[in-house]
């Protein structure tokens, strides 16, 4: 009798076990198909919103190419990158107007001048006229850039100007001295190691660069400066000394045209309602996961904001 009674309870529990384990699944299960269909439907919603910004074919409408970064021949902003697509949008028949929407600290000139001188070509092309939008930054070389474009705006806290060249060098000398690290070079040519760290400053070497290299890159800079700014720019004594203005004072030193985004643009100089936005081609999944990306960040931040 008692173990009838034992092998009755066991069967209970066992039961019990076996639907709760089914409970369990199903949950599981369900919670599993309700993230996927979360991510699915997200990710719908920004491929839609995506498509929607290239969709803009066939009507009058602004376009910008985005400038933002390093200008670099091993970054994403250099003449390789950015040139094809002016190019393009120039070229499109339904664009009215081009906007560089640039926010870049600068970087090379080299690929600064390519940029310019692809600008400044384009425009007379396709007889259209670009406008620089500068957001944070629009510095060095990225100036060198804006100053192709008929007309530069920004924003009053922007950054603009820092016409000046430089070359970052350092020497380690003393320190290895004082570790006992003796510099066993080999080389060639008197001045082959004029900006060596680990050998003696070199003046003359320092020398011959500063006037051959620096400087005439300066004045090339400063020639670029005044061709494309014209009787605008009203120069004095910090014009050209690598200083940076914000945007109201830019304004008044003639660095840029006014006060104003994209949205001023398009309304006030443009006058379409209609941007569209030229970039490099990516992949489905590139585009893809840019735009999971894009959500998860947003989502930490709300979150962030929401903690703190």
């Amino acid at each position: 009798m008692e173990q009838n009674e034992g092998l009755s309870r066991l069967a209970v529990s066992a039961e019990k076990f076996i639907k709760q384990e089914r409970w369990s699944r199903r949950w599981t299960n369900l919670l599993k198909l309700s993230v996927i269909i979360y991510i699915l439907v997200v990710v719908t919603i920004m491929l839609v919103g995506s498509i929607g910004e290239r969709t803009e074919k066939g009507k009058e409408h602004l376009a910008v190419v985005k400038l933002s970064g390093v200008i670099s021949s091993v970054s994403k902003v250099n003449a390789e990158s950015i040139n094809p697509l002016l190019e393009k949008a120039f070229k499109d028949p339904d664009s009215i107007a081009v906007v560089i929407k640039a926010n870049s600290p600068g970087g090379s000139p080299v690929q600064s001048a390519l940029i310019n001188t692809e600008i400044t070509r384009l425009k007379k092309l396709y007889d259209k006229p670009v406008y620089v939008v500068v957001e944070d930054i629009c510095a060095s070389g990225c100036y060198y850039i804006a100053v192709a474009a008929d007309k530069i705006y920004a924003n009053k806290g922007s950054m603009i100007g820092s016409i000046g060249v430089r070359m970052s060098v350092f020497g380690v000398t003393d320190l290895m001295e004082n570790i006992g690290i003796e510099n066993r070079s080999m080389y060639a040519g008197k001045n082959k190691t004029f900006i060596d760290p680990f050998s003696e400053k070199n003046e003359e070497g320092r020398k011959f660069f500063q006037e051959k290299i620096l400087d005439r890159t300066h004045q090339q800079f400063i020639q670029t400066v005044r061709d494309g700014r014209g009787d605008r720019i009203k120069e004095n004594e910090n014009t050209y000394t690598g200083l940076v203005w914000l945007g109201d004072e830019s304004v008044e030193n003639g660095l840029i045209d006014g006060l104003g985004d994209i949205g001023f643009v398009k309304r006030e100089i443009a006058k379409t309602e209609t941007i569209r936005l030229y970039e490099a081609h990516k992949s489905f999944i590139e585009e893809l996961m840019g735009n999971i990306a894009a959500e998860i960040s947003l989502r930490l931040s709300m979150l962030y904001s929401e903690i703190r």
